[in-house]
């Protein structure tokens, strides 16, 4: 799921891929991360991700933390970095299409440096699960200097009917900007009403937008709807 739909969670500016059957487990601290994410949103600043994703059935103390807390060591391993920067450039060297793709974010920039400056300066774990694990605010609440600090959790889940299917990622990957709902004007409110965002679009689509916005409202009073 994520492999094929990288750019969609995690946005047009991202480089997603994975080493599982290339890197040798020990050379990174007896841990292989399920993939590699480098975030270049912000060009001055690009971030650099250890992915794992996880099933909320794995148990959390004896699976999914020793997992992590390996990474932790391994981002404080200076020779287990440059191990990890060795074999990123070899690989990306030897893949054309993902040596294109990081030439298109780096520009002149040598890649293998750019590599080593990055995975240096930003030290991130990106944990994808598909649910809620109760054990998780505790956790960040109580390691502040590596869960909290290093860890972002995204719960990734997928519904789907016959061969139809939709994806949310909770929260998004990406930084939302305010778009400045309430300084809209007049005119504009004028436009973009409900009925005519829902013009012409198909009656079950509709019947699902109002069993989605009702639920919604019944929440909380204070909720507004936003066309």
């Amino acid at each position: 799921m994520i492999v094929g739909n990288s750019k969609t969670f995690f946005g047009e500016r991202t480089i997603y891929f994975d080493l599982k059957n290339k890197i040798d487990a020990k050379s990174l601290g007896a841990s292989v991360p399920d993939g590699f994410l480098f975030d270049f949103k912000d060009p001055e600043n690009p971030e650099f991700y250890l992915v794992e994703v996880e099933l909320s059935k794995h148990d959390f103390y004896s699976h999914i933390f020793p997992q992590i807390t390996k990474f932790f060591a391994f981002f404080k391993n200076a020779s287990s970095r440059n191990t990890l920067i060795e074999k990123l450039h070899n690989h990306i060297d030897s893949t054309r299409e993902l040596e294109e793709q990081f030439r298109s974010q780096l520009g002149k920039k040598e890649i293998y440096k750019a590599l080593k400056d990055i995975i240096e300066s930003s030290q991130n774990v990106l944990l994808i699960i598909d649910e809620e694990k109760p054990e998780l605010p505790e956790v960040l609440k109580t390691y502040t200097d590596t869960w909290d600090k290093m860890v972002t959790v995204e719960i990734l889940k997928k519904f789907s009917s016959g061969e139809k299917a939709i994806f949310t990622l909770t929260p998004d990957f990406e930084n939302i900007e305010d778009i400045g709902i309430r300084e809209t004007t007049e005119r504009e409110d004028r436009k973009y009403t409900e009925s005519f965002q829902t013009e012409g679009v198909e009656k079950d689509v509709l019947t699902a937008y109002d069993s989605i916005k009702n639920a919604m409202l019944s929440l909380d009073p204070a909720i507004e709807v936003n066309p």
